[in-house]
């Protein structure tokens, strides 16, 4: 569920008509609604009740501060995947001590960045990444609280390009090799071992591939423990996915995910660490573009959109699916026709949908791509001098730019001529 919903016969998010932020902002733009924020991650905590948790927002999926802030004060952690997502975590608020640090390359940077500005945990990914940390919290006179992760050889039946537990993935240490990496972990003086982290991949539809990671993560605590390690905490990685269509079935609910953990694991009495990121913002977000044209090729007609690929890549990086709905409702009964779906970047991949059934459209009208909230702005770049596009946070009938669009001046003064030009 999202709180975007046609009222009087035009889009709203929440109680502010779209079409009155792209008057005032103008197109393209991102639209998140902080009802929808709020609510998912109520389900997710909620989902987990009963256990010692953490749900700590990834925060790839989107890391405007306004967000971050949203579900911090409702007691989110954060896991993040660099120095900058660490620095844009504190800078909203959030505490070291809910702040887990993922990612396969870590440097010693932002190894030292973490252990001087307070962090949860390290979730390690190799041998060498152990060494180097144990290395930099020795020189600071520290210990690391580190989980180590382990790639269970799963497969999460999703895209290749956002699959992360099978063998061939680069992502953590094969599960088999588990049991001697926790003892170089624990020989070395700069780490604490606190824990075990899996993630298979992202936007899995179906419970199993989960089930099996976790029976084998459960299996590897009881081993571990038996080896003397204290294994106290569980990072399970996020990946549970959301709904891109109004048609297709619909992905397992919060509710199923933490009745399957709590089965799965909690006769173990760790605390769970959960990382969603796309179920809590990718239907609480929206991209709000406008028809420039209406042209017809050979065959087809075709949209051209103010928003393109450079805004959002996901359809042409992941072949992915965002449903497109005018923001002002077709009468009903109006005859619907196919078209392609494009922007004006100068690149074939510039397309969202081929041949997509939509209501008669016209040079002027907002179309509004809904599930845009995760791995949508964070993504997006300057290709073709385009700007980055603004970040529009609704509350109740409130509001408010969280990222304006640069000017070309800003963005071209960016750029330093050296002196022999």
């Amino acid at each position: 569920m999202d709180h975007f919903l046609y009222k009087g016969g035009v889009l709203h998010a929440e109680d502010v008509p779209v079409a009155e932020i792209a008057a005032q902002v103008g197109t393209p733009f991102y639209l998140y609604s902080t009802a929808t924020l709020e609510r998912h991650f109520k389900l997710l905590d909620e989902a987990l009740c009963g256990m010692e948790h953490l749900v700590c927002y990834a925060m790839k999926a989107a890391s405007n501060q306004a967000i971050l802030k949203t579900l911090a004060a409702l007691g989110a952690g954060m896991d993040v995947v660099s120095g900058g997502e660490y620095l844009r975590a504190k800078a909203a608020g959030v505490p070291g001590d809910k702040i887990v640090f993922s990612g396969v390359g870590k440097t010693e940077g932002e190894m030292r960045l973490a252990l001087e500005g307070g962090v949860r945990q390290f979730n390690v990914e190799s041998e060498p990444e152990m060494e180097v940390l144990s290395a930099v919290a020795v020189s600071m006179g520290l210990r690391a609280p580190i989980t180590v992760r382990v790639n269970p050889d799963v497969d999460a039946k999703t895209h290749a390009k956002i699959a992360t537990g099978k063998s061939e993935n680069k992502f953590g240490i094969p599960i088999a090799r588990a049991r001697d990496v926790y003892a170089q972990a624990a020989a070395l003086p700069g780490l604490e071992v606190i824990g075990i982290d899996v993630h298979i991949g992202s936007q899995l539809t179906d419970l199993e591939p989960f089930r099996q990671a976790y029976r084998k993560v459960a299996e590897l605590t009881e081993i571990l423990r038996a080896d003397g390690h204290d294994i106290r905490r569980l990072d399970l990685g996020g990946g549970l996915g959301i709904p891109y269509t109004q048609s297709n079935e619909a992905p397992p609910l919060p509710t199923d995910y933490g009745a399957m953990i709590s089965e799965e694991l909690g006769h173990l009495g760790c605390e769970v660490e959960i990382e969603p990121g796309r179920l809590i913002a990718g239907n609480a977000g929206i991209m709000v573009s406008q028809v420039i044209y209406v042209k017809s090729g050979e065959g087809r007609d075709f949209l051209i959109l103010d928003g393109a690929m450079n805004d959002l890549i996901r359809p042409a990086m992941y072949d992915a699916h965002h449903d497109i709905v005018p923001v002002v409702q077709p009468a009903p009964g109006t005859e619907q026709q196919p078209y392609d779906i494009v922007g004006p970047v100068c690149e074939s991949g510039d397309t969202f949908a081929k041949q997509r059934m939509m209501p008669p459209l016209k040079a002027g009208d907002l179309v509004a791509f809904r599930g845009a909230g995760a791995y949508g702005a964070v993504m997006s770049s300057e290709y073709n001098t385009r700007a980055l596009i603004p970040e529009v946070l609704v509350h109740q009938h409130q509001f408010a730019v969280i990222r304006a669009r640069p000017t070309f001046d800003e963005m071209i003064n960016r750029d330093t001529i050296p002196e022999w030009l």
